[in-house]
């Protein structure tokens, strides 16, 4: 057996001290994240200078009905986020919305609602995501006049509800009239 050249170092053999020391070190570190956060993100996008719109606010989607069955509970915003979609100056609202279920994770509506004529409640203009298709929404937001998320899904019936089997990452941009889904430029789905 061949002897080391470099006596054994001290400070490779732990010790309880040494445990001591990095637990409070992670207790720190823990301690000062939790105190220490950036500002919270916002969804919505602020109007630029070629604003013509009479609307200066985006349609509140509270007291909206929405196309969702929910049976005796009701269907909640679960995020909005609002940005200008079809390039008239006027913001419009994308409302991700499912059933207040106590238990389980209900699927997923996606809405886009604009302004009312003559001060009346949002209009709901479009469907992107139907709830009867048992997608669960992730990643959300709205982003240089496109709607962006990532869905997630089951391959088949027979897939366990608890565990979605299928992502994908998702576009709508407003093209010709209509909302048109895509797939964002590097996304992968699994």
């Amino acid at each position: 057996m061949q002897q080391s050249a470099v006596p054994e170092l001290a400070h490779t053999h732990t010790r309880p001290i040494h445990w001591v020391a990095t637990a409070t070190a992670v207790a720190g570190v823990i301690a000062l994240s939790s105190v220490l956060q950036p500002n919270s993100a916002t969804a919505a996008q602020t109007a630029g200078p070629e604003t013509k719109s009479t609307h200066a606010t985006a349609p509140d989607p509270a007291g909206v009905h929405f196309p969702i069955t929910c049976g005796p509970v009701k269907a909640v915003v679960r995020e909005k986020a609002t940005g200008d979609l079809d390039g008239d100056g006027s913001p419009e609202t994308v409302a991700v919305v499912h059933c207040d279920s106590a238990m389980g994770t209900p699927p997923d509506g996606v809405y886009v609602l604009t302004h009312a004529a003559a001060g009346g409640k949002p209009r709901l203009v479009a469907t992107l995501v139907d709830p009867k298709d048992g997608n669960t929404v992730s990643d959300f937001s709205v982003k240089d006049g496109a709607v962006l998320a990532t869905l997630f899904g089951y391959s088949s019936k027979d897939t366990p509800r608890c565990c979605p089997d299928v992502k994908d990452s998702v576009k709508w941009q407003w093209k010709n009239g209509a909302f048109v889904r895509s797939t964002p430029a590097g996304a992968q789905s699994v």
